[in-house]
C-alpha cells in the first residue's frame, strides 16, 4: 500500500489534469512537480506537503497541507486569478479516490496571487488541507 502522502499527491494531479476547463488553460502536460527548463507558460508546480499524525483513541489519520502553485507570464493578474479559481474549484470539497487510503475531507485555506519581481512573472498560491484514513 502507498503512503497517504503519495496515494493523496495522486489523486490530486489526477483531478488536476483531467480537468479539461484546466487543460484548456494552460495546456497538455503543464503540471509539475518541479518545473522543466524552458516550460511554456502559463503552468503549475506543486510546492510544500507536510504531514501530521491526526490519529485518535480508535481512528488512524493523517492531516496534509499542500500547495500549488500558478505561474503565468500573462499582462495583469487576470489568467493567474482565472487558473487559481479553476485549481479552487476542482480540489475544494472535492471527494478524490486515494489508493488504500479515504479522504475524509480536502479543504481550500489559502490563496494569494502576486507579481514576483525577481522572476518577472504573476505567482498565485492556493493552499490545502485534507485529512486521511487508512483503509481496513
Amino acid at each position: 500500500m502507498s503512503s497517504a502522502a503519495t496515494a493523496l499527491r495522486k489523486a490530486v494531479y489526477a483531478a488536476l489534469s483531467g480537468n479539461s476547463d484546466l487543460t484548456a488553460k494552460l495546456g497538455e502536460s503543464r503540471i509539475h512537480d518541479h518545473a522543466p527548463a524552458n516550460v511554456a507558460f502559463p503552468y503549475l508546480t506543486f510546492g510544500l506537503t507536510s504531514m501530521q499524525d491526526w490519529s485518535t483513541d480508535t481512528e488512524d489519520g493523517s492531516e496534509h497541507v499542500f500547495t500549488v502553485h500558478v505561474w503565468s507570464k500573462a499582462k495583469g493578474l487576470s489568467e493567474t486569478l482565472d487558473v487559481m479559481e479553476i485549481v479552487r474549484s476542482t480540489l475544494h470539497d472535492a471527494n478524490l479516490a486515494l489508493e488504500g487510503h479515504h479522504l475524509v475531507n480536502l479543504r481550500r485555506e489559502f490563496e494569494e496571487a502576486r507579481f514576483d519581481d525577481d522572476l518577472a512573472v504573476h505567482h498565485g498560491t492556493l493552499r490545502f488541507r485534507a485529512v486521511t484514513e487508512p483503509v481496513d
